[in-house]
């Protein structure tokens, strides 16, 4: 399995419009982050988790010549605002997307893509096949078993992915203990460090290394980074070695 970074930024991405922080100025490319999306290939097929509003960059930039199927993990525009730009792959390989989606991002994608779901069809119109999924029953997508993992992003139930040792959990603040239980004995986790300091919707840095201490993977990424979380190389100094800050084009391998 290979797991490539499409983006590690939360819903401003880095640099921020207007900010001259040392963060957004910073020359590091580690520093440049697209909103937040991985891309997962294996046994020759390619899953997307998220479509934010950068992923016709992130296809070009990683040269990718197909898309099997996309996951989503909720309907805030920072994770749909590019579901449009699968049409490429609808007209190469004549057939619709699968996206997987709970009944309740399915209905505000409807809403935010009237024009894909509601006739008459405007031609070259995306050409989507919904599949509706839930935290309480395994799916399985191109060939791959994929367990769903509920955490909560304020009051907004989120889908995370966990698909044999690797889990991927975004926009997290809380997770109730049955769901947890799902991430345990996960080898390799990702998960959302938004910044240093208290915030009502996402897990600080604080917060993520404790649900590290608590799940004990093998090795941990965070991603959904602020440009208050200070520059790349300096957050990294202060983590333990198995925990590490994603960044955008990183590939695992395993």
């Amino acid at each position: 399995m290979k797991i490539t970074f499409l983006g590690t930024g939360t819903s401003q991405g880095i640099p921020v419009i207007a900010c001259d922080c040392e963060t957004c100025s910073s020359p590091d490319p580690k520093d440049k982050r697209l909103r937040c999306s991985i891309m997962i290939e294996t046994e020759g097929k390619v899953i997307v988790i998220d479509t934010g509003p950068d992923f016709r960059e992130q296809m070009l930039r990683e040269g990718v010549q197909r898309v099997d199927a996309v996951l989503m993990t909720h309907e805030h525009k920072d994770h749909i605002a590019g579901l449009d730009d699968v049409r490429p792959f609808n007209f190469k390989y004549k057939k619709d997307m699968p996206v997987y989606a709970s009944a309740r991002v399915q209905e505000a994608l409807k809403r935010e893509y009237q024009y894909i779901f509601t006739p008459p069809f405007y031609p070259g119109i995306p050409k989507i096949d919904l599949h509706t999924i839930s935290k309480d029953q395994p799916f399985v997508v191109a060939g791959i078993e994929v367990q769903p993992i509920e955490v909560m992003h304020h009051l907004l139930p989120v889908l995370g992915f966990r698909m044999g040792d690797f889990t991927y959990i975004t926009d997290a603040k809380t997770i109730a203990p049955a769901e947890k239980e799902k991430i345990r004995g996960t080898k390799v986790l990702v998960l959302n460090a938004l910044r240093r300091g208290k915030h009502p919707s996402h897990l600080t840095l604080e917060e993520a290394l404790e649900w590290v201490e608590d799940l004990q993977p093998e090795q941990a990424w965070f991603t959904h980074i602020s440009h208050k979380l200070e520059r790349h190389e300096l957050v990294e100094r202060d983590l333990p070695e198995h925990v590490r800050l994603a960044y955008d084009g990183l590939e695992l391998v395993f």
